[in-house]
């Protein structure tokens, strides 16, 4: 193997150019051309990757990556490689290890390429299978309404894969409109009775501050997730007594642009319910000390 690579909407390749840096292994990453955040672009560029940015979406990165490791000279890290599944089923492992072997009730997890839901599902069955645990939690597939093809897929009872060209969204990491691991994680959410959730741009922005104002700095793909939580507690299918995990996939810190618009209210399709943008006042301790009076009355 001459190389790793993978294609990503971001955050894979951070993940893979550190590793490789790390082992002293070149790392080759496909990024779609415009579609992720400059910190996003930027993490495999410090970490020394060879980084192309393609003028196509994540599903054209995918598919130049797919052919550019056929002859198997460059090692293809995406999840469509059952090992790179096998790493991430440990996830599923950790969370019930941290709950002292006590299985949730729900799992919820954004989703667009689809291997993440596929290895949670494949690390539960294990420790299922070893007499570890003796049920699994019901997973929960979060998708952007603006890039939801395996919600479409879950609406027509799975029998037939739906791909779409994906739409842009906030949520540009899960921005997938033909995923790779479809069949693995109709498997996941078919054996868990799962649920698939489709998340507007409105509802994921207002998620994201509203958790925000508990202390979190959270990134749009976790405010999908945490969309499709209220929807569903809402719905009733989620209950009071529940035991929920929902899975953060990056740090808000990343998409600094999609924070700053929320604040300002400069989002598209979003009405920002808990902007909270900074005031700016004259250095006069009478104005400020108003300001904050009337502020505290409210």
């Amino acid at each position: 193997m001459r190389a790793v690579a993978a294609a990503s909407t971001g955050d894979t390749s951070a993940a893979l150019a550190a590793y490789a840096a790390y082992a002293g292994i070149p790392a080759v990453i496909f990024l779609p051309s415009g579609k992720v955040s400059t910190a996003q672009l930027i993490q495999p560029v410090a970490n020394g990757a060879f980084v192309l940015a393609l003028d196509t979406d994540f599903d054209g990165c995918m598919r130049i990556v797919k052919e550019v490791t056929e002859d198997n000279s460059i090692y293809l890290a995406n999840s469509m490689n059952s090992i790179r599944i096998e790493g991430q089923k440990t996830v599923g492992i950790e969370i019930v290890r941290q709950f002292d072997w006590e299985v949730p009730d729900w799992i919820i997890i954004p989703v667009g390429n689809l291997g993440n839901i596929s290895a949670l599902y494949k690390g539960f069955k294990l420790i299922r299978d070893l007499g570890l645990i003796d049920k699994m939690p019901r997973l929960v597939a979060a998708q952007a309404g603006k890039a939801n093809p395996f919600y479409q897929s879950y609406l027509n009872g799975f029998r037939d894969k739906v791909a779409i060209p994906a739409q842009k969204t906030l949520a540009s990491a899960i921005q997938i409109g033909d995923p790779v691991s479809y069949e693995k994680a109709v498997q996941a959410v078919v054996e868990t009775n799962g649920i698939v959730e489709s998340v507007s741009e409105h509802e994921m922005a207002n998620i994201a501050a509203r958790a925000d104002l508990t202390g979190m700095y959270t990134c749009p793909h976790t405010g999908v997730a945490l969309g499709a939580l209220f929807k569903l507690a809402e719905r009733g299918e989620i209950k009071s007594s529940d035991r929920v995990v929902v899975i953060s996939t990056a740090h808000g810190l990343k998409f600094t642009g999609f924070k700053v618009g929320y604040h300002e209210g400069k989002l598209d399709e979003v009405e920002s319910e808990l902007a909270n943008p900074p005031v700016y006042l004259p250095a006069d301790a009478k104005v400020v000390k108003d300001t904050i009076a009337r502020k505290l009355q409210l």
